[in-house]
């Protein structure tokens, strides 16, 4: 688990910084550029869907995590837009909560606990 919390930490400092270096010299236009190269049908274009894919999956687990709570919803949403600058913190703390579990950390609390009993059956 320190292997993983330092890999997180490596990924929040280089989002941190690289996003502050693209915006500081390209502004905050992401949006146009994103969907232009998808709708250019470009090898970029590829890796932006791809990675769109990724995020809303991102999303998805994050908001079943939190069994579709409002919160949950909203915090899926945010890691849709937020991707690894969310994601990265988010697993971050939740690794401390989890104690280290990574059963815990996946699955969430209750659904870790309701795996372990039907484990033993």
């Amino acid at each position: 688990m320190s292997a993983f919390r330092i890999l997180l930490t490596i990924f929040i400092i280089g989002i941190i910084s690289f996003t502050g270096s693209v915006i500081y010299n390209h502004g905050w236009n992401l949006l146009p550029i994103f969907f232009g190269d998808m709708a250019a049908m470009t090898w970029p274009g590829q890796f932006n869907f791809d990675f769109m894919c990724f995020l809303i999956l991102s999303g998805l687990w994050l908001a079943w995590r939190h069994h579709f709570s409002f919160s949950g919803l909203v915090l899926g949403v945010v890691g849709v837009f937020g991707g690894i600058m969310l994601l990265a913190p988010y697993l971050l703390i939740a690794s401390f909560k989890a104690n280290g579990d990574i059963k815990i950390l996946l699955l969430g609390k209750d659904r870790a606990e309701d795996s372990a009993c039907f484990m033993l059956r």
